[in-house]
């Protein structure tokens, strides 16, 4: 038969490891988002279960952590400056690409679109998204595009979100291409 060395018979011991708080818990604090709801119901159990104060530490802990990861994501990433450079290299790109879409649509119709909204009436899809304007999300995203006959403006509003200013993003054209884009 065996044997335990270490079994206990006494059972009020063994009730006071069952009524221990669940500290160890509180590691999964460091789960972002997961770690808020583990941080409400650790304080929860410290509050009500079993009126522990380290338990609403622990709780209370895991819930600041969560709202300081994403405030540093939020404003240390989202809004960092490299981050705002990158949209501004993307929405470079898509104004490039988005000349030669205004000028295929004049080849096929004869005529420059009236809006940019035209260019995605087609079977193509057409990004005329300004990933710029969706940093500074209070106005309309799409380019700014003028339609003047026989020319056209394009641009987009740079990273200050103010159209006019000299961090406004034209397209890549050469004065001397066939191109009807003129900066306006």
């Amino acid at each position: 038969m065996l044997e335990f060395e270490n079994a206990n018979p006494n059972p009020k011991n063994v009730s006071k490891e069952m009524n221990k708080p669940p500290y160890l818990l509180g590691l999964l604090g460091f789960i972002p988002l997961v770690g808020f709801f583990v941080g409400i119901g650790l304080t929860l159990y410290g509050l009500i279960k079993y009126k522990d104060k380290k338990l609403i530490i622990i709780g209370v802990l895991c819930m600041v952590f969560t709202v300081f990861v994403y405030s540093f994501m939020y404003f240390g990433i989202e809004k960092s400056s490299k981050v705002r450079e990158s949209w501004a290299e993307l929405s470079q790109y898509q104004v490039n690409e988005l000349v030669k879409d205004i000028e295929y649509f004049k080849l096929e119709n004869g005529k420059y679109p009236d809006s940019l909204k035209q260019l995605q009436n087609g079977d193509t899809i057409v990004n005329i998204q300004d990933p710029i304007k969706g940093l500074n999300s209070s106005e309309k995203d799409i380019f700014i595009y003028e339609n003047l006959g026989d020319k056209y403006s394009l641009y987009s509003v740079g990273l200050d979100g103010v159209a006019k200013t000299k961090d406004d993003i034209f397209p890549n054209v050469k004065n001397d291409s066939k191109v009807g884009w003129i900066k306006k």
